[in-house]
Parts: structure tokens; C-alpha cells; sequence
């Protein structure tokens, strides 16, 4: 008796991660032209975009990314005068970031890009199509417990 294996190429969860993967990448050149951002940089000034001041563990969370990227990204954002890093007054562990101006600037200008590019990719799927992954992603995301 041959063992089990796994056809991956028919694995929801690989398929998943690859289909993500691969639209994140497309998604990356466009920040990277622009502004010469890695992923988790983006994943950062957007998410201090979206919610305004933030932790470095709530960025985190958010964004589903290593403390070590959250890290690194948030050094290079400062590197560049993009956030800033404010000392929690009851923790001094803790730091609230921000966007400065600049970064502020360069999140503004990347937002209709990113709306964009969403509807260039879902111009790409039928009617139907749109909104059966619209409504799948959402109930996979709440039988996942993700939002």
C-alpha cells in the first residue's frame, strides 16, 4: 500500500497562500516604483494610514507580520522622516507611531493606486465571480474567527 500524499496544487490553504502571494507581489510593484517600498514598509505606512497613531505590536497584529519586520520597517519609515516614534508615558517599552507629513504624503498618493489596482484585479473576474470571492473571502475570514 502506497502512503498518502497531498496534491497541492489542489489544497485550498496552498492555493490560498499562492493566489495571495502572487497578488501581493503584482500590488508591490507599484509602491516599490513609486516610493521604493518592501512589503512590510507598505504594510506599515498603510496601516498607520488607515488608523492613525499605533503600536508597534498592534501594526503587528494588523498586518499579520513578524515583530522583526514590524521592526525593520518602522526604522527604515524613520530613516526617511515618515513616522515618528513617541514614548508611551506609562511604558517606556512601548512607542506610539505615526506618520509625519511626509509619510502622510506618500500614503495619500499610494491610496487611489491601491484602489485601483483592486479594480483593475476584480475587472478581471465576471459579476458573478466578484462577488461569490467577495463572499467567500468573508466567510472564510468569520469561520476563521479573522474579522
Amino acid at each position: 500500500m502506497e502512503p498518502e500524499t497531498l496534491d497541492l496544487e489542489s489544497f485550498l490553504p496552498y492555493r490560498l497562500y499562492r493566489l495571495a502571494d502572487t497578488v501581493s507581489r503584482e500590488f508591490s510593484r507599484i509602491y516599490k516604483e513609486r516610493h521604493g517600498l518592501t512589503r512590510p514598509e507598505w504594510r506599515t505606512l498603510s496601516g498607520l494610514g488607515q488608523h492613525g497613531t499605533m503600536t508597534a505590536t498592534e501594526l503587528g497584529e494588523q498586518s499579520a507580520m513578524h515583530k522583526t519586520k514590524v521592526s525593520r520597517a518602522v526604522a527604515e519609515l524613520e530613516r526617511r522622516r515618515w513616522l515618528t516614534r513617541v514614548p508611551d508615558e506609562n511604558d517606556r517599552r512601548v512607542e506610539h507611531l505615526a506618520l509625519t507629513k511626509a509619510g502622510l504624503v506618500a500614503y495619500r498618493e499610494m491610496v487611489p493606486l491601491a484602489k485601483a489596482f483592486e479594480g483593475e484585479l476584480l475587472q478581471r473576474l465576471s459579476a458573478d465571480e466578484r462577488a461569490a470571492i467577495v463572499r467567500g473571502v468573508a466567510a472564510l475570514e468569520e469561520a476563521l474567527g479573522g474579522k
